[in-house]
């Protein structure tokens, strides 16, 4: 990629970051999708994904957990399954066609259910089964690892749509799964790191302002009507890519 393309790819990352930090989640489907836009070289392109999704689901984190949007309960079942995956996951590179048109409509399918919700935020939720929680946390390490991404645009619609826990809290949730699974997938790509181009802290720097501004709102001030749209919105965008790139 040429010199003069690195502010046309540095802005479009803060507006990923900050579309996705909204909703607690990393962006790493939509880095991946710009990147390769930009012919940036393939071997780049999941570390340098993972690193970004780092930095903004570290800071969507820190905002989503001292506005008090965030359950341990909850999120430790998840967790304790899907570092380890994702660890696992990061290693293989199997060939995409296997499994990602099954992720993609797993995604259209979820935003279309959450763009027609018509209780919002009004439920009572109830945490899963150890065994369950356990279960999926494990399966979603793994795909996390396996393609570049945090885990969060599974995990968000599965919380929500069978009522695991509230929407504002499934972000706070989602933000720190992501957060886990990245660092635990990026390890299992160590390699693969002298792939990341040289511009990549201006990348970093423009997705935590990004990140930061979408958190902010996100667990702050947007009605939850409008997250969970905007949730929405992000699945159309994730599963179009799992068809396209």
């Amino acid at each position: 990629m040429t010199p003069e393309l690195i502010p046309f790819l540095a802005t479009c990352i803060f507006i990923v970051a900050m579309m996705y930090a909204s909703v607690g989640h990393g962006g790493a489907s939509g880095y991946l999708a710009i990147m390769a836009l930009f012919s940036l070289h393939p071997e780049a392109l999941k570390p340098t994904a993972l690193m970004l999704n780092i930095v903004v689901a570290g800071v969507g984190t820190y905002l989503y957990c001292t506005a008090k949007q965030f359950s341990w309960r909850v999120f430790w079942p998840f967790v304790i399954t899907s570092i380890p995956m994702s660890f696992l996951g990061g290693t293989f590179n199997l060939p995409p066609d296997f499994y990602r048109p099954i992720l993609g409509l797993f995604l259209f399918y979820a935003a279309w259910r959450l763009f027609f919700r018509h209780r919002d935020d009004e439920y009572e939720s109830k945490p899963p089964s150890l065994p369950l929680a356990m279960l999926v946390g494990g399966v979603l390490g793994f795909i996390s690892g396996l393609i570049g991404v945090g885990g969060g645009i599974f995990l968000s619609p599965l919380m929500i749509l069978l009522r695991w826990a509230r929407v504002r809290e499934v972000s706070g949730i989602a933000a720190m799964f992501i957060l886990v699974n990245s660092m635990s997938g990026l390890f299992g790509h160590l390699s693969s790191l002298q792939h990341v181009p040289t511009y990549a802290p201006a990348l970093a720097g423009m997705a935590l302002a990004g990140g930061t501004i979408g958190a902010l709102c996100g667990s702050r001030h947007l009605p939850v009507a409008t997250i969970l749209k905007a949730m929405s919105f992000m699945m159309v965008l994730a599963g179009g890519k799992m068809f396209l790139i």
